[in-house]
């Protein structure tokens, strides 16, 4: 039977693009990627090999980038590990403004 609530169907994928779409997740997004292009130009410039520039985007989208960086070293695993850390951390920001922003009103997407 169908329901009469128009919105009780969206599919947790379309959740999850509401809450990558709010202006304080794209905003953490923004500094993920300046993070990583800086981490990218030190290291590059680093002569020495020695750079811990690494450590920096890591840090900003822990836990997640925490949680996938115990898979197969390198550097593939290292961008996976910081990319999906990153849309996490940043979907649950997402998540949050919008509970925060609604209030006590109820959630029209549920």
């Amino acid at each position: 039977m169908p329901s009469s609530d128009g919105h009780a169907d969206r599919s947790p994928l379309h959740r999850l693009g509401q809450n990558l779409r709010n202006p304080f997740a794209l905003g953490y997004l923004a500094v993920c990627v300046a993070i990583v292009v800086w981490t990218v130009v030190v290291t590059v410039m680093d002569d020495s090999g020695e750079s811990m520039a690494g450590v920096v985007p890591v840090l900003a989208t822990a836990p997640a980038s925490l949680v996938l960086l115990v898979l197969p070293d390198g550097r593939a695993m290292f961008v996976v590990a910081v990319v999906l850390g990153a849309l996490v951390n940043a979907s649950v920001i997402g998540w949050c403004a919008r509970a925060l922003s609604r209030g006590s009103r109820p959630d029209p997407t549920h």
